[in-house]
């Protein structure tokens, strides 16, 4: 367990995300934490998805500073990328089907930025990390049904990897965690650095 190993030194971290994703891959390495979800308003990804994606991860941990009087703050956002275009969350069922129609039998890029703020070192570590996917062809029926089951609601791209969705992709190459939504191991490395 990551807490352990890095000696007890990680204490009062808070997740400045309402993503149960995030939290539960959180907990899967062990370590604990309080949640504070930021209230942002997130600009559109544009042309520069790598640096957009930082800079929201980095204003979603820095609204919640105020809130917190020491320890360690977890920003986060995840988008999807293919061909120049970004897939946030869908707005819609109709958008959702059509994100996956576009997403159907081709390879797009799931990044995600990370920034930490240490309070009490006074440090800030921003990064990002992108995995590629590739899907299978989707046939019509299989994404109207993935839709109304209501998994494609609140995810980037419209899927969950590890849902019903994970029968969508052929292979990846990158972290799968970070498709989850944080990529665990870089995640541990900085956690590291910084302690």
């Amino acid at each position: 367990m990551v807490s352990h190993i890095l000696g007890g030194k990680i204490s009062n971290i808070v997740l400045a995300s309402a993503s149960p994703r995030r939290a539960q891959l959180l907990r899967q390495i062990g370590l604990e934490f309080q949640i504070l979800p930021s209230q942002i308003n997130e600009p559109s990804i544009g042309s520069q998805p790598v640096d957009t994606t930082k800079h929201i991860a980095y204003e979603k941990a820095k609204a919640v500073v105020d809130q917190v009087e020491s320890g360690l703050i977890i920003g986060a956002d995840t988008t999807v990328v293919m061909d120049q275009e970004a897939f946030g969350k869908p707005s819609s069922c109709q958008q959702a089907v059509e994100f996956l129609k576009k997403l159907s039998g081709n390879l797009h890029h799931v990044i995600t930025g990370v920034a930490l703020i240490d309070l009490n070192r006074k440090t800030e570590v921003i990064w990002s990390e992108t995995t590629s996917v590739f899907f299978r062809r989707l046939r019509s029926e299989e994404i109207k049904a993935y839709v109304a089951s209501g998994e494609a609601n609140d995810k980037a791209g419209a899927y969950g990897i590890q849902g019903k969705a994970a029968a969508f992709v052929e292979r990846i190459e990158g972290c799968y965690f970070n498709v989850v939504g944080l990529p665990l191991a870089s995640l541990t490395e900085k956690l590291y650095q910084i302690r």
